[in-house]
């Protein structure tokens, strides 16, 4: 029998030393802990397959947490039957001592038990996260109905810019005298230039559109 840990965050700016650090005091060699920087919306991570793909049945899986396993429901009560039904292997959640199949071994209780608390625990994690989904789009309606703006904000050409793009369009300045005059960097200049071109081209494509729009040859 072996004991390996799984270690999950979701975003590259988190750390994996609280998980893993639980590991090591468990007793779990450092060669048997998988970690990964991954979102959990499904089991599709590199990580993760490799762990299952080397567990073996009274083999051992330690998680900090419920949600590093999976974040979804459905997903995460069929893996958990996955692991300890098809697999063979046990499961234990650190934070949620019920969590432990290897509860009363001699009996199918711990086992049961331990599937039944997976269950609730679970349904109420998903159905918390379904109300944070929902009060986040309540609190962005009542927002853009008092004229909150939310995005990256427009972006406007002003006079002293179309000024500067016509000289450095000329060749009469230099780039680095445009971002100079304009204290901007060379991407936002670039970027203001392309909707310059944009704003210029439009009118002329409007008028390819419109078929009144075309000089008509005047009858001899």
């Amino acid at each position: 029998m072996k004991t390996y840990g799984y270690a999950r965050v979701s975003a590259k700016d988190q750390n994996l030393a609280r998980q893993t650090e639980s590991f090591l005091q468990f007793g779990i060699p450092q060669q048997n802990i998988f970690s990964e920087k991954k979102s959990g919306k499904d089991f599709c991570r590199t990580e993760y397959l490799k762990l299952t793909n080397v567990l073996e049945k009274s083999d051992l899986l330690v998680i900090h947490s419920l949600d590093r396993l999976g974040r979804n429901y459905d997903q995460i009560i069929a893996e958990w039957r996955r692991l300890t039904k098809e697999i063979g292997a046990d499961v234990v959640v650190l934070d949620m001592p019920l969590l432990d199949t290897r509860s009363r071994p001699d009996t199918l209780l711990g086992k049961f038990v331990s599937d039944i608390v997976l269950e609730i625990l679970s349904f109420v994690a998903e159905n918390e996260r379904t109300n944070i989904r929902a009060r986040q789009a309540e609190g962005i309606r009542l927002a853009k109905e008092r004229g909150v703006q939310f995005g990256r904000p427009k972006i406007v050409l002003d006079g002293q810019f179309r000024n500067v793009a016509e000289k450095y369009a000329k060749q009469s300045i230099t780039l680095r005298d445009a971002l100079l005059l304009l204290k901007m960097s060379r991407s936002a200049f670039y970027r203001r230039l392309s909707l310059l071109k944009q704003e210029k081209e439009s009118p002329i494509r409007q008028k390819e559109a419109d078929p009144n729009s075309a000089t008509k040859t005047p009858h001899l």
